[in-house]
């Protein structure tokens, strides 16, 4: 069975930073790293939304916006608009492509506003039945689902340093064992 891990924590615990820095390594290491990534975005110290970035090309997306700040049209989940065909138009393609010509899939992040996407469920339905390593984070509230799909770890800020290295060691070890 391939290597699944997934990232999980409080917001603001560095799920993402974790996931970025161990992609960044395995590409230092020679190995293709494709997926997505999701960061927040500021405006005057204020977070107003979320944009998406592919891998493999550097394309960006708004995954969602705070009601307002945005012309897109999406889908009301609390204070924000998800940005449906933004997920399909950036993530769904990178994950799809990172299916193909990928070493490693990251995907950041799985969670409820993502899973306003029925094409990016199918995605990730794929990336879980391909051999291919996984690292993804999925959103606390998802966990459970994804606990008994691979290795779950739990961030907090005692721990992210420690978990860095145990799991960059892992998706190493992993993408050596498979491409030397």
């Amino acid at each position: 069975m391939a290597l699944r891990i997934f990232v999980t924590g409080p917001a603001g615990v560095g799920k993402t930073t974790l996931v970025d820095r161990v992609a960044r390594e395995a590409d230092r290491w020679g190995y293709i790293v494709g997926g997505i990534v999701t960061q927040e975005v500021r405006r005057d110290g204020k977070r107003i939304g979320f944009r998406i970035i592919a891998l493999d090309t550097g394309e960006e997306g708004t995954l969602a916006s705070i009601r307002g700040t945005s012309h897109l049209p999406g889908l009301p989940f609390g204070k924000y608009l998800v940005h449906v065909d933004e997920i399909d138009r950036v993530a769904v393609p990178a994950i799809k492509r990172a299916l193909v010509e990928a070493d490693l899939i990251v995907i950041d992040e799985i969670g409820p506003m993502e899973y306003r996407s029925d094409e990016f469920i199918k995605a990730v339905g794929e990336v879980l039945k391909s051999e291919k390593p996984l690292l993804a984070v999925v959103h606390r509230n998802f966990a459970d689902r994804f606990r008994p799909l691979g290795e779950l770890h739990a961030l907090s800020v005692e721990n992210r340093n420690r978990e860095f290295g145990i799991i960059l060691d892992e998706v190493i070890k992993e993408l050596k064992g498979i491409r030397g």
